[in-house]
């Protein structure tokens, strides 16, 4: 994917290297390897320049990312996405329950990864997939993909130092108590299997959820979540060590009566643009099998 990023230099930042001035604006070590890499990358008032050389006040600073080659082993597959928003930036996306976001061995064409490889072949542009929040196979929702190098290493920043605000919605069976709090229960991988993961005081990572009821109907409670930290599998297990597991999770609750699927949807997300800074919020609205639960 192509993006041309313009900078206007100040007073404050006359002086820097241009490999300063990048490393300030959210480009990694590697983001700068690569740029080197590309043909009339880095541009001062339009004369290639060195990322060693230094910058002046009022220096006009072009940065043209050139990303040619598409992800490798992702066949493109037609399946139409449902698109909550796409700039030059990032793609938004409402994931459906039972796709996985990247392709494997036993699922090698149904996945985002393989939608979004053939959404941006059809517009003829390289596509190279880097997924922010990774959703489980049967979790629904809310799901942001950035578009190139750049946009991608400072969303990956924002997910490390937890500054990307996650909403989810839950179902639980029965009437949670208490209605709201906070879980915190390190979480550690189960001996002898590669997915499963349990609470683990002792070898765990640190893992924080919040929750709160919003509604009880049909025998069921629908629950918000928000993360704090985002561990595999955090909120599965959290809200089983809570006593309410989520019904239709085939691994630590298989309750299939009313649902297939762990009743599970990422609701929302808020965090800052990656280039532009701008407060954003995304909101999938509740899928068709959850609120049959509740109906």
């Amino acid at each position: 994917m192509n993006r041309t990023l313009t900078y206007k230099i100040t007073e404050q930042e006359s002086g820097l290297r241009i490999e300063q001035y990048l490393r300030r604006n959210g480009y990694s070590r590697q983001n700068l390897t690569e740029l080197k890499k590309m043909p009339e990358s880095v541009l001062v008032n339009g004369i290639w320049f060195y990322l060693t050389q230094t910058l002046s006040v009022g220096d006009t600073l072009t940065i043209r990312i050139q990303e040619t080659e598409p992800s490798k082993n992702i066949p493109p597959t037609n399946i139409p996405l449902n698109i909550l928003y796409e700039d030059e930036d990032i793609l938004v996306v409402n994931k459906p329950a039972g796709m996985p976001i990247h392709p494997s061995m036993n699922n090698y064409y149904y996945s985002l990864a393989n939608a979004c490889a053939y959404y941006y072949q059809q517009q003829n542009k390289p596509f190279i997939f880097r997924c922010t929040n990774r959703l489980d196979r049967d979790t629904s929702g809310v799901t942001v993909i950035a578009k190139h190098m750049l946009s991608s290493n400072i969303l990956s920043s924002y997910a490390h130092n937890h500054v990307i605000e996650r909403n989810y919605l839950a179902i639980v069976r029965g009437s949670v108590s208490p209605a709201s709090g906070t879980i915190t229960a390190p979480l550690s991988r189960k001996s002898g299997s590669v997915i499963e993961r349990i609470v683990d005081f002792e070898h765990g990572e640190h893992a924080v959820t919040h929750y709160e009821v919003l509604e009880e109907k049909n025998g069921h409670s629908l629950v918000s979540l928000r993360l704090e930290t985002g561990r595999t599998h955090q909120i599965r297990i959290h809200m089983k060590y809570l006593g309410f597991p989520l019904i239709g999770d085939y691994l630590y609750n298989p309750d299939m009566e009313f649902i297939s699927r762990q009743a599970l949807h990422s609701y929302r997300l808020r965090f800052a643009h990656p280039i532009t800074g701008e407060r954003m919020t995304f909101i999938a609205p509740l899928p068709e099998d959850m609120l049959r639960v509740l109906a």
